[in-house]
């Protein structure tokens, strides 16, 4: 019996050392896939150190931080300056950097090489391209080419290159970042017809470039959302090869100034409707120009015939409305489109990603939409 009575001991000491065992084998695993939700969020610890905005008041926290630092850098409202002063401003980006640099955290290694090429743009003026490449990547790659934002009059490949660097790296192509020229120095149509001339460029020496001629889409931010389009429309009129796809994060999309969000986020930050104003009245040689076809898609463009289609929004944005009625406008008129409206963020948003986690997920469903178009 006593031998018995020690065997039966000897299995439960056993059985309880194993259920320890697994008991701490499953903590570490939780620990684990914590430590891996948290590493996809490396901005988890910056917090915004004021209220919420009046103009946001559903804004996400890690945004808000990003918003307070733009102003912490300098607060000065950009309609207040000239073009040349407003060029040297802080940038979303720098809020960014600045916020990454405070805390200590190593903004992402997207592992993109980068060069800058000459290319022919309005009236033969040449105009400069920043080229992103994925390292390690071989053969002919399809080729994203893309329009920053800045409302036409500031900003440059390199303000915008988060952006760039990230479709580069998620969807395994090239990204030529396209340095159109800028108003007030040179008026509408300039901008849109240099991003037409690097989109033809593009297409013809794709091979320069070991990039795919048959697999080229548009991309673009903001105003450069607009030119995308733009680009498209001018393609099909001049009966030259179409992008496969457009990819348009917050685009203009029209020359209406009192739309819900316009009402609504009229004081928001970064974009603003007093800074949409300035803008048009730099670019716009009058105020006309705002009914052309290539600014006024909602309700002067016809879209039928343009290629597939993604939209990105921004819920504290100006620009909500338009972006959502352009997608209306597309579906309308047969176009294959896709929107998606991200909650809690800003005009800009797009281009945060080590900071804003809902730019992380925007980037990740940008990069499957374009992959799908090249067949990757």
């Amino acid at each position: 019996m006593k031998s018995t009575l020690n065997t039966y001991a000897e299995k439960k000491h056993r059985l309880l050392l194993k259920g320890g065992y697994l008991l701490a084998m499953f903590a570490l695993l939780s620990l684990t896939a914590c430590n891996k939700n948290d590493d996809t969020d490396p901005g988890k610890d910056i917090q915004p150190t004021g209220p919420k905005p009046s103009w946001g008041p559903t804004i996400k926290p890690q945004m808000q931080a990003i918003i307070e630092e733009m102003a912490r850098l300098d607060s000065t409202p950009l309609y207040t300056l000239t073009p040349q002063q407003a060029r040297t401003k802080p940038s979303i980006k720098d809020a960014v950097s600045s916020l990454l640099s405070r805390n200590n955290i190593t903004p992402p290694d997207m592992q993109v090489d980068t060069s800058q090429r000459l290319i022919p743009g309005y009236g033969g003026t040449n105009i400069r391209a920043v080229v992103y490449r994925p390292q390690g990547a071989s053969g002919n790659l399809p080729v994203i080419v893309y329009y920053h934002g800045g409302g036409w009059v500031i900003a440059s490949p390199e303000v915008y290159e988060a952006s760039a660097r990230a479709m580069a790296r998620n969807t395994g192509a090239i990204v030529v970042s396209v340095e159109y020229r800028k108003a007030p120095e040179n008026k509408f149509p300039t901008a849109h017809i240099d991003s037409y001339e690097a989109y033809k460029w593009v297409r013809r020496n794709a091979a320069s470039l070991n990039g795919d001629s048959t697999k080229i889409a548009v991309a673009g931010e903001s105003a450069g959302g607009n030119m995308a389009v733009g680009v498209s429309i001018m393609a099909r009129e001049n009966n030259f090869p179409m992008p496969i796809h457009q990819l348009l994060v917050y685009p203009v999309a029209n020359n209406d100034l009192t739309t819900a969000s316009y009402n609504t986020y009229a004081n928001a930050k970064p974009l603003s409707k007093p800074l949409v104003e300035w803008f048009v009245d730099k670019y716009f040689r009058t105020m006309s120009d705002g009914d052309s076809r290539y600014i006024s898609l909602v309700d002067v463009a016809t879209l039928s015939g343009l290629p597939a289609t993604t939209i990105i929004g921004a819920e504290i944005d100006p620009l909500q409305t338009e972006g959502k009625q352009l997608a209306d406008k597309f579906t309308s008129a047969g176009v294959s489109t896709e929107y998606r409206l991200y909650e809690g963020v800003t005009h800009e948003f797009f281009g945060t990603y080590a900071i804003e986690p809902n730019a992380q997920d925007a980037q990740e469903y940008a990069a499957s939409r374009l992959r799908s178009a090249f067949g990757r």
